[in-house]
């Protein structure tokens, strides 16, 4: 297992090596679907017994990731 963010583990042996919640399964794919779903924080709690900093955890994941990304452009 290892920590890529504070917060967020990718292990080859949860969900294929997604990343995911520190010591739960939830993938963080999942939570952004369902924040860009129109899904509230509060629900995501209750839904997949969160807290607000690992929901946190997973936007600034996927802040990094993008932030990283290099796209090329062809014209």
């Amino acid at each position: 297992m290892r920590e890529v963010l504070p917060g967020i583990v990718i292990d080859p042996e949860i969900r294929g090596g997604k990343p995911v919640i520190k010591r739960t399964q939830v993938p963080v794919d999942v939570l952004l679907g369902k924040l860009a779903g129109g899904a509230m924080y509060e629900e995501l709690m209750r839904e997949y017994d969160l807290t607000r900093a690992q929901i946190l955890a997973a936007l600034r994941y996927a802040a990094m990731v993008l932030g990283e990304e290099q796209v090329k452009v062809i014209l």
